[in-house]
């Protein structure tokens, strides 16, 4: 009996060593859930993280901030949450379903006023937006989508959000705005200037706007995660010069 413990030990011994030498970590998945904006670059990023973090599956969620933040209030199994605007996460981080000490500003983006490309650059700036033919303005729902709050805080500092509301086509994120736009099933939309950039030559860049509130992106482990390690890890790369770097090709910039 004593022959076989000894065994059995040696056995055990021979299978932990190996794991432990080699540095392996025990797999994980997470899932980070990201503003709509930051689909292409948190694409790559994931990419680039699983292939530091060997074992470790990321799970990508994409949609408006305020809808992430309700399905994370509703029980959605997330790890990380990254947000396009401050209010977002102040309300995650409000209600306890952030972990505070990890958040983190990681990103700055831009508002850009937007027409379709074969649109007769009539439109050279927001103000020209209350000619008649200017009909149908997309904007993401201020309601829901930080990109839409970011479009009425820099039209009412213009003196235009009350002549062109009647006007206006809420997309449900900043993407459908954008679609609506390259496809000139508007004549002008607001968008971050990450989108604008995806879109290529699909559309043209109006004006560069100016709000009170810079389009600052936050990011943050969920204290509900069941991978803590992981999540913190994922947080640390967008926040590492390489995740940066992957960043700045679609167009963000550092905090």
């Amino acid at each position: 009996m004593l022959k076989t413990l000894r065994l059995s030990v040696l056995a055990l011994a021979l299978f932990v060593l190996p794991v432990i030498f080699s540095g392996a970590a025990y797999p994980a998945e997470i899932t980070v859930s990201a503003a709509a904006s930051l689909n292409n670059a948190f694409t790559e990023l994931k990419g680039a993280f699983e292939a530091k973090n060997s074992g470790t599956t990321v799970v990508t969620n994409f949609a408006s901030s305020n809808n992430l933040l309700k399905q994370i209030e509703t029980g959605a199994p997330v790890d990380v949450f990254a947000s396009a605007d401050q209010a977002t996460m102040n309300t995650a981080e409000q209600g306890g379903f952030i972990d505070k000490s990890t958040r983190k500003n990681f990103a700055l983006n831009g508002l850009v006023l937007i027409a379709p490309a074969g649109e007769s650059k009539s439109l050279s700036k927001a103000a020209d937006l209350v000619k008649p033919e200017y009909a149908r303005i997309a904007v993401g729902n201020p309601a829901s989508v930080p990109a839409g709050r970011y479009a009425q805080e820099v039209l009412e500092l213009q003196n235009l959000w009350t002549p062109l509301k009647d006007r206006l086509i809420f997309g449900e994120n900043v993407r459908q705005v954008l679609d609506y736009v390259s496809r000139g099933e508007v004549q002008a939309g607001f968008v971050y200037s990450t989108d604008a950039k995806q879109a290529g030559d699909q559309v043209r860049v109006v004006e560069t706007m100016q709000g009170k509130t810079p389009v600052l992106y936050p990011i943050a482990a969920l204290s509900a995660s069941k991978n803590k390690a992981a999540a913190q890890a994922f947080v640390d790369f967008a926040n590492s010069a390489e995740g940066q770097a992957i960043l700045a090709k679609y167009g963000f910039m550092a905090p």
